[in-house]
């Protein structure tokens, strides 16, 4: 029977790269994100096995009604790769925004937690019960990037919720676990980039995203008797041991 995983920020960077990586493996992925252009195209390469699901993380109904109609067509949800998030603007504690704090806080924890709760609960009333739940925390899970309040505070934030549904999803044979990406060459990297050089810093190593795609499979494609709770990939050069 074919494998089947929900992909959330699935039109560009690591989302993109999972969800080919996934498709090329032969299981049928659902595509979440709110560029449905960019879903389609997607769709267009894989045929059927990619459906595209185009919509907003942070709007509760639209998660639900997307999960629904996937689990419902394919028959159950295997997986999902809890991946939507975004990275505010740098700047020092007293120059953040409040709203891009609220905007970081929506995408970045609410978002994934209402993608979270739509996955566990199907996994936990499907037969045979179960599945998994990977969760996209960051290097930022652990050590900050400099000005980047908003993201470190919600990647922290999602270490916690990795290990709550970790715990409460072992009575149902769900299985959580968390992967930290450093330094994946994507446009939010290039971005984050872009301000480290004009603040002077020098440009930041980085790695193939690719490698972060065959990471995330093999988390997927591990029996839901084992799992890796959490697993850092990072470019080998970047400064994360030793900060500080």
């Amino acid at each position: 029977m074919t494998k089947t995983m929900i992909v959330t920020g699935a039109s560009a960077g690591i989302g993109e790269a999972v969800a080919r990586e996934m498709l090329e493996a032969g299981w049928t992925v659902g595509l979440v994100a709110r560029r449905a252009e960019r879903l389609e195209a997607l769709a267009d390469t894989y045929g059927e096995a990619a459906v595209p699901l185009p919509l907003d993380v942070t709007d509760a109904d639209a998660v639900q009604a997307a999960f629904l109609e996937f689990a419902e067509a394919q028959g159950r949800l295997d997986c999902l790769f809890n991946n939507a998030g975004i990275f505010s603007p740098t700047a020092p504690l007293d120059e953040i925004a409040v709203e891009d704090w609220r905007r970081a806080v929506d995408v970045n924890l609410t978002g994934m937690f209402l993608c979270a709760r739509m996955a566990f609960g199907l996994m936990r009333r499907q037969t045979p019960q179960g599945g998994r739940i990977i969760m996209n925390g960051s290097i930022s899970a652990h050590v900050p990037r400099a000005g980047a309040a908003p993201y470190t505070a919600t990647k922290h934030a999602i270490t916690g919720l990795t290990r709550q549904i970790a715990l409460d999803g072992r009575p149902y044979d769900i299985a959580c676990g968390q992967i930290d990406i450093g330094n994946a060459e994507t446009d939010l990297l290039r971005d984050a980039a872009h301000q480290a050089m004009q603040r002077g810093d020098p440009p930041p190593e980085v790695m193939d995203v690719a490698h972060v795609a065959t990471s995330v499979r093999h988390m997927a494609e591990l029996p839901l008797s084992a799992n890796i709770l959490f697993q850092t990939i990072m470019a080998t050069k970047m400064p994360y041991v030793g900060r500080g």
